[in-house]
């Protein structure tokens, strides 16, 4: 928490020693002093920019500005089509980042536990890990067929490996003394990791699945670009696709806004009330 007093100093030896120590901060200095007020501000300034921007060039075909943005944004959440896309995206995001981050654990705990776990990850991950998630899809299109399965084993390979390479490297990072504490105690196995290994690296794990959810999300929205050209249906990238086939270039920048948003929300909300109660918390990060 922000403190609402600022500390002053004074020069030594002068008439002035025994003057003010400590001052209360004005509105504006303790407004500033939130990095929630800041990320606003910045976020407005963006949006002013591209209104300004858009106006002058006077082209919605090329750059819609903001309020049309809004305002077509405002017509598809009012006849329902909007939230029922970004629902559909967000239900198969959840099913392939669950799936994902629930094999990388596995991986993991294998990978700390024994040598043989510890080769497959590194041979796999250097193997599997640079290959694009979206090239997967026409294979997984074949194998799974026109379904949500195809977009879900394209969103586990893309969140697999970023989770399970920041995991394993938090793992490493514990210290010897902690890992003799758990020994000492009697600890072994999956207890073994899961009381020592998982809170001392949690700084890592979080950093894994905040790379891992923003991988998943942008390949969500590109799989759906191509699954809903096959299947005439999707979320909210099939929405975009079809925005832009129609030319209603408002809609698909409404599209885009609604994706940053609810990137947004999941960075700004969930994963910042889980990095405070847990490893600020912990001590693990100022």
């Amino acid at each position: 928490m922000t403190s609402p007093y600022a500390i002053t100093q004074t020069p030594l030896g002068t008439e002035q020693d025994q003057g003010e120590v400590e001052r209360r901060l004005g509105l504006l200095e303790r407004l500033w002093a939130s990095g929630t007020v800041r990320k606003t501000v910045i976020v407005l300034t963006m949006a002013l920019a591209w209104e300004l921007y858009a106006r002058y060039l006077n082209n919605p075909l090329l750059f819609p500005t903001l309020s049309e943005t809004l305002s077509t944004a405002w017509e598809a959440i009012q006849d329902g089509t909007l939230p029922k896309r970004a629902l559909s995206s967000v239900q198969v995001l959840l099913v392939g980042y669950a799936l994902g981050v629930s094999i990388a654990a596995v991986v993991s705990v294998l990978a700390i536990s024994t040598r043989i776990g510890s080769d497959f990850l590194e041979t796999a991950s250097s193997m599997f890990n640079p290959l694009p998630a979206i090239a997967l899809l026409p294979l997984a299109l074949i194998w799974f067929g026109l379904g949500p399965a195809s977009i879900v084993f394209v969103l586990v390979h893309s969140v697999l490996w970023a989770v399970a390479l920041n995991t394993h490297s938090g793992f490493l990072a514990v210290s010897q003394t902690l890992r003799m504490v758990g020994l000492n105690y009697g600890l072994r196995g999956l207890g073994y990791v899961v009381k020592i290994f998982v809170p001392a690296a949690f700084a890592s794990i979080l950093t894994g699945l905040k790379i891992g959810w923003a991988f998943a999300w942008r390949t969500l929205i590109a799989a759906e670009l191509v699954f809903g050209v096959s299947s005439g249906q999707g979320g909210l990238g099939w929405f975009i696709f079809e925005k832009r086939n129609t030319l209603d270039i408002a809609g698909v920048f409404s599209g885009l806004v609604t994706v940053i948003l609810i990137g947004l929300l999941v960075e700004n909300v969930i994963f910042r009330t889980i990095e405070r109660v847990t490893v600020r918390r912990w001590g693990l990060q100022s």
